[in-house]
C-alpha cells in the first residue's frame, strides 16, 4: 500500500504492529516527543525530554500501567501521538517524527509491511513528484538535474537549514532542478542503493530528452549514492551515463568511530529534538545504522553475519565510479590543522579522512582529485548544509567545465 503523507492518523497507527522488547520504553519516548512538539521546538536544536503534565501526563502514566498489566497500550500509545500531530498542525515536525521511527526500526517496518515504512520516492517541497510533474520539472531545467540524497533519520525537508536549502540555491544560480529523494534510512545503504538506482533509471525511462544528472548526497545519503552507482553499472542501467558529477557531503566513506562504539545513533539522533528520544532504543538499531560502522555499501559486505556483533572490516572495495567527476567535502570542528581533531573528531560525527575517502589500506582510498576535496573548518556535521562556505563550493563545483 502506498504511503499517504497526508493521513496522520492511518500511517501512525501503523507502529501498533511494532513488537518492541520494551512498550514501557516506547510510551517514554512518545511521550517526549508529545513534551517537544508542545514545547515549540523547532526541527534541531537541545532536546527537552522532561515528562508531561496534567491530563497528558495522566494519559501516559495510564498507558504504562496498561502495558505492565495486559501489554495493550501500544495502539494507544501511537493513537495519541497522532492527536498530538494533527493538533499542531505541523508537517514538518510529523516528517521528522516518521524519519526517525524508519531511521531506527526501518527495516523492521518493512519486514512487517507495516504502512509507516517510507517508501523510495522523487519528491519536491515534500510532495512525491508523479510522472507529469516530474516531466515539468525536466522541461524547466532543460534536463539539468540535481538528485538531493538526504541522510540517515532524516528526510526531504530537512535539507532546508536556516533558511537555507543547497539544492534550491543551485536552482536559483544555476538553473538544476533538484529532485528530493526521501527514503528509508532504517534499511541496509546497500538496499536503498539498489532502490535509488532503479528510481533514476524509471526517471531516465519516462524521459525522452537526454538528461545530465549530478547526484549530491549528504552523510549517509553519499554511501546510498555510490552504492547506486555500483549496482546501477552491473544491472546494465542506462543512467549512469548520464551522470555527470557526484558530490559527497560530510560522507562516512570508511564509518565512523562513533558507530564503531556503539553510540553513533545517540549523537545523530540527538541534532533534532524529535529524534532525539529514540537514542533509547540505540541496541535495536536499523540496517543502516551498523553499515556506518565501516561505510558497508553492498550487500555482501553485511549479509550473513551478525552486525551486532564486533568484528574488523570485511568490506569488498568499491571504488568511485569511471567517468564521474567525484567530489568530497569534509568538515572538522577544528579552527586550524590538528591530526587529532581532524582525524578523530571531525565534525562531530565524521572524521575528515572518512570523509574524503582516506584509508591506510590502498584498495580502499576513494582517490578524489586534490582540486575536488575541500576542508570546511570550524564546522559542525550540521553546519554543512546551510554554511555559506560549502554552498560556495558545491555552486563552484556543479557549475564547473571539466575536461
Amino acid at each position: 500500500m502506498p504511503h499517504n503523507p497526508n493521513n496522520v492518523s492511518t500511517d501512525l497507527r501503523g507502529v501498533s504492529s511494532l513488537t518492541i522488547d520494551a512498550i514501557i520504553g516506547v510510551t517514554d519516548i512518545v511521550e517526549s516527543l508529545h513534551h517537544t512538539i508542545n514545547g515549540g521546538s523547532g526541527v534541531s536544536g537541545a532536546p527537552d525530554q522532561n515528562r508531561t503534565r496534567g491530563i497528558p501526563g495522566l494519559v501516559y502514566r495510564n498507558i504504562r500501567a496498561i502495558t505492565r498489566l495486559v501489554g495493550g497500550g501500544i495502539d494507544l500509545l501511537f493513537e495519541r501521538l497522532s492527536l498530538v500531530l494533527e493538533e499542531q498542525d505541523s508537517p514538518p515536525a510529523r516528517e521528522a517524527v516518521l524519519a526517525a521511527v524508519n531511521g531506527v526500526l526501518g527495516d523492521y517496518l518493512v519486514s512487517r509491511n507495516n504502512p509507516l515504512a517510507i517508501p523510495m520516492q522523487p519528491r519536491r517541497h515534500g510532495q512525491p513528484l508523479n510522472e507529469q510533474a516530474l516531466a515539468a520539472v525536466i522541461e524547466q531545467s532543460n534536463g539539468r538535474l540535481a538528485i538531493m540524497v538526504h541522510g540517515a533519520c532524516m528526510n526531504d525537508l530537512q535539507w532546508q537549514r536556516t533558511g537555507h536549502d543547497h539544492g534550491a540555491a543551485l536552482a536559483r544560480d544555476l538553473g538544476w532542478a533538484p529532485i528530493y529523494v526521501h527514503y528509508n534510512s532504517g534499511l541496509h545503504v546497500s538496499e536503498n542503493g539498489q532502490k535509488l538506482a532503479q528510481l533514476l533509471q524509471t526517471i531516465v525511462d519516462q524521459t525522452p530528452q537526454r538528461l545530465e544528472l549530478v547526484v549530491i548526497g549528504y552523510s549517509m545519503g553519499g554511501l546510498v549514492a555510490r552504492s547506486a552507482c555500483h549496482y546501477g553499472k552491473i544491472s546494465g542501467y542506462t543512467w549512469p551515463k548520464q551522470l555527470d558529477k557526484l558530490l559527497f557531503l560530510g560522507t562516512p566513506h570508511h564509518g565512523t568511530p562513533l558507530e564503531k562504539g556503539g553510540n553513533w545513533i545517540d549523537a545523530i539522533l540527538g541534532i533534532s529534538p524529535y529524534s532525539a528520544p529514540f537514542s533509547r532504543l540505540g541496541k535495536i538499531r536499523g540496517g543502516g545504522f551498523t553499515d556506518l560502522r565501516y561505510g558497508n555499501v553492498l550487500d555482501e559486505d553485511w549479509q550473513g553475519r551478525d552486525r551486532f556483533k564486533l568484528s574488523v572490516d570485511q568490506r569488498i572495495p568499491v571504488p568511485l565510479p569511471e567517468g564521474v567527476h567525484c567530489y568530497a567535502i569534509a568538515a572538522t570542528t577544528a579552527k586550524a590543522s590538528s591530526k587529532r581533531r581532524d582525524d578523530l573528531i571531525g565534525d562531530g560525527l565524521v572524521p575528515v579522512n572518512s570523509a574524503l575517502g582516506r584509508h591506510e589500506k590502498a584498495e580502499l582510498t576513494l582517490t578524489f582529485p586534490e582540486r575536488q576535496q575541500w576542508i570546511g573548518r570550524s564546522m559542525n556535521h550540521l553546519d554543512i548544509l546551510n554554511h555559506p562556505d560549502v554552498y560556495e563550493t558545491l555552486r563552484k563545483w556543479v557549475g564547473s567545465e571539466l575536461a
